[in-house]
């Protein structure tokens, strides 16, 4: 069972950046995904990486997310560049059983408990 912990939120002005982890048991075996959540919105794939390190993003983060993993030390990274107010939300971290990439947050088994990003304007 992937016992799932996110770091790396923030406070960031616009244009800044943020690197987002996550960290649990055995990893390696799952499909990962990131999604985010704002007030008053849905809860929103972000990005997302297959156990072949595949990758496939949300057309509104395309070029400025970057999602890797490190199956050897059971990790799964963020990296946020350029920043804007309305990537603010707080972040999850997400792993599925499936095979592939799937970007329906009902595909995924275990959940973290979410990371806060705020970005200022």
């Amino acid at each position: 069972q992937a016992l799932l912990v996110e770091s790396g939120g923030g406070l960031v002005p616009a244009g800044g950046s943020l690197r987002l982890s996550c960290a649990g048991r055995t990893l390696s075996s799952y499909s990962m995904g990131w999604f985010r959540h704002a007030p008053g919105k849905e809860r929103e794939f972000v990005a997302g990486i297959s156990r072949s390190a595949t990758t496939c993003y949300a057309d509104s983060v395309k070029g400025r997310f970057t999602i890797s993993r490190d199956n050897a030390k059971n990790g799964v990274y963020l990296q946020m560049n350029s920043l804007k107010p309305e990537d603010t939300a707080v972040y999850y971290c997400a792993a599925s059983s499936k095979i592939g990439i799937t970007t329906k947050y009902d595909r995924y088994d275990y959940w973290g408990q979410g990371t806060q990003v705020t970005v200022s304007s």
